[in-house]
């Protein structure tokens, strides 16, 4: 895909993963055949952290599938992703005579893959241990503290980092240096890596403008760090996510909400014509006219039908339990074939 779409694709992203409509509410029933266990459905109010929240319940899923109970701190990653960002920026400021500066404002939005990376290296917190129990617009501190670095209060970064480090205590609250446990002490690093391994999940997508069976860096804006995806056919991926929840396991879901299709309060999604199976040409020409854009990431958790027997995926959002279905949302497997961005899958 031309560099020149990708840039006007950034523009229209703006609005995504906190979008919610009101509309009349349907009394349309599914039967779950498949509905894996998670932890309690939470909010990502006003910021855009929808893919750490969804690849976050994934891991929960996985563990508590297991018979492990786990859940896990968003706001622990967010502040870190937040750091990652602004020690980026003050390191490229250093160099700007050389390098020109780094003038990409500091950000909530990213894609789930994402996380595994951040993890990996700062580690993870219990959210029992470190969630924010008031309203934190994560918006406005990624603008504060964008605004921060581009005035430093120090030319030393270490000394400047811990004055942003300052700040994020103040807005979100002082970060525990150890991770208890049933009777165990960990790092944040350690306890990471004792819930996920860097290799634990299979990023995969499905475009024709790059060759089936290899990988490539998915061309969407919040691809930050330019993680590689492997690309496969439509009809391959739907079989491989049916597959995956039916052996017990959960999958980290990114695509587009943006269709009339998409209701949260009804608790489902479809397309215009349910009776026509997207083909993978279409699904190519969506994305090229940026009618299917990286909106929104949700954790897929079942496998359900309705009256008819048409077949959907069951999500866990991360709007709260505000919809019919308690914050859980029901996709048709033709909104997948046809809206789907990426999909995280664990390896095994």
């Amino acid at each position: 895909m031309k560099r020149n779409l990708i840039i006007v694709a950034a523009l229209l992203l703006f609005i995504g993963c906190t979008k919610q409509k009101k509309e009349y509410v349907s009394k349309e029933k599914f039967t779950d055949e498949v509905r894996l266990k998670t932890t309690p459905v939470k909010n990502q109010g006003k910021s855009s952290l929808c893919w750490a929240y969804a690849m976050l319940a994934t891991i929960e899923t996985e563990h508590l599938m297991k018979g492990d109970s786990i859940n896990l701190s968003t706001d622990y990653v967010a502040r870190m992703y937040l750091l990652e960002q602004a020690k980026r920026k003050l390191m490229s400021q250093k160099r700007k005579t050389l390098l020109g500066g780094n003038d990409t404002p500091i950000t909530t939005r990213g894609m789930s893959g994402m996380l595994i990376d951040l993890i990996q290296t700062y580690g993870l917190q219990h959210y029992d241990a470190y969630h924010q129990r008031k309203n934190t617009n994560y918006n406005v501190i990624a603008r504060k503290l964008n605004q921060a670095v581009m005035a430093p209060k120090s030319a030393h970064i270490g000394t400047e980092m811990n004055h942003l480090n300052e700040f994020l205590d103040a807005e979100i609250g002082y970060i525990p240096n150890h991770v208890f446990l049933y009777g165990a002490v960990y790092t944040p690093q350690e306890f990471a890596r004792s819930v996920c391994r860097n290799d634990e999940y299979l990023a995969i997508t499905s475009f024709l403008h790059h060759p089936f069976g290899e990988y490539f860096p998915l061309e969407v804006p919040d691809n930050y760090f330019h993680n590689t995806f492997l690309n496969v056919p439509i009809e391959e991926m739907i079989t491989k996510m049916e597959r995956t929840v039916r052996a017990g396991h959960p999958i980290c879901w990114e695509g587009d909400i943006s269709e009339d299709g998409f209701s949260y309060a009804n608790g489902f999604a479809r397309i215009e014509n349910e009776s026509m199976k997207p083909t993978q040409e279409q699904r190519q020409k969506a994305f090229e006219t940026f009618k299917t854009t990286d909106d929104h990431c949700m954790e897929i958790v079942g496998i359900a039908h309705d009256k008819q027997g048409n077949k959907y995926f069951c999500c866990k959002n991360s709007w709260g339990r505000t919809n019919r279905f308690g914050g859980f949302m029901y996709l048709s497997y033709n909104y997948v074939r046809l809206k789907t961005i990426a999909i995280y899958v664990p390896q095994k």
